[in-house]
C-alpha cells in the first residue's frame, strides 16, 4: 500500500514507520524533524519525506502533495510535552483538510482509550469500577486538556465523511512488539491499562484493512 505516516518520529509514530517499511509499504513521512528519520539506505528509511508543521498557521504545499495519491494515511500525533497541548486535534483538521482535496479516504490515527469512544457519550462499558472511580478521576485531573484535544478531534472526524478509525490507547510502554493484545470497539479493553507502543503500531497498521472498524474507536491493551 501506498503509506503517509504523519507524526513518524514520534513514541508509536517511529515504530509505525518501521513496521510499515518492514512490510514493503511505500511510506512517505511526515515530520517535523527530518533529521530525527532513518537515513536513505538504513533499515527503517521511507520513500519520502516531507517536513511540515501541522501547529503552523498554514502547512506548506508538499504536506498536501505528501497526502495525494496515498491509499491511506496514518498518523501518530500526540504532545511530547504540556505545552503542545491541542496538538492532535489542529494537526487532524490539517490532515483531514488535506485529504478531502486529495480524495483520499481512508484515516487511522491513535487516540486515548476511554475518551469520546462514542458519539453520545455513553459510560464506558469496558471500564471497570477501579477504572471509573480511580484510575479515571487522577489521569483527567493530570491530563485534562489533553483529554479535551482528544474529545474534540473524535467530535471532528464525526463531522467528516472519511473512513476514519481512531485506535485508543491506555498508558504507553517501552518494549517489543509482541502481537498479543486484546481489542474492544467502542469500548475501552476491560482491565487493559498498558500497551507497548510497539503493538499499537502493530495495530494502527492491522487496523488498516479491518473494514468493520471504520467510522469507529477501537481499544487495545495487553
Amino acid at each position: 500500500m501506498k503509506l503517509t505516516i504523519v507524526g513518524a518520529t514520534g513514541g508509536v509514530g517511529a515504530h509505525l514507520l518501521d513496521q510499515a517499511v518492514a512490510a514493503n509499504h511505500d511510506v512517505t513521512a511526515v515530520v517535523r524533524n527530518p533529521s530525527r528519520l532513518p537515513t536513505p539506505g538504513e533499515p527503517g528509511a521511507p520513500a519520502r519525506v516531507v517536513t511540515a508543521d501541522l501547529t503552523s498557521a498554514a502547512p506548506n504545499a508538499a504536506f498536501t502533495t505528501a497526502i495525494a495519491g496515498a491509499d491511506a494515511v496514518l498518523s501518530a500525533l500526540g504532545p511530547r510535552h504540556r505545552s503542545e497541548d491541542g496538538v492532535v486535534s489542529l494537526g487532524t483538521r490539517r490532515i483531514v483538510d488535506a485529504m478531502q482535496v486529495a480524495g483520499v479516504r481512508r484515516l487511522v490515527l491513535v487516540s486515548v482509550a476511554g475518551i469520546a469512544m462514542t458519539a453520545d457519550d455513553r459510560p464506558d462499558a469496558g471500564a471497570g469500577w477501579f477504572t471509573r472511580t480511580m484510575l479515571s478521576r487522577i489521569a483527567r485531573a493530570r491530563l485534562a486538556h489533553h483529554y479535551a484535544d482528544i474529545a474534540e478531534t473524535h467530535r471532528s472526524l464525526r463531522h467528516t465523511d472519511l473512513d476514519w478509525t481512531t485506535v485508543g490507547c491506555p498508558l504507553l510502554t517501552n518494549g517489543p512488539a509482541t502481537g498479543r493484545y486484546r481489542t474492544a470497539l467502542d469500548q475501552s479493553v476491560r482491565g487493559g491499562w498498558r500497551i507497548t507502543r510497539a503493538d499499537a503500531a502493530t495495530c494502527l497498521l492491522a487496523t488498516l484493512n479491518q473494514a468493520d472498524t471504520v467510522r469507529h474507536c477501537v481499544a487495545i491493551a495487553h
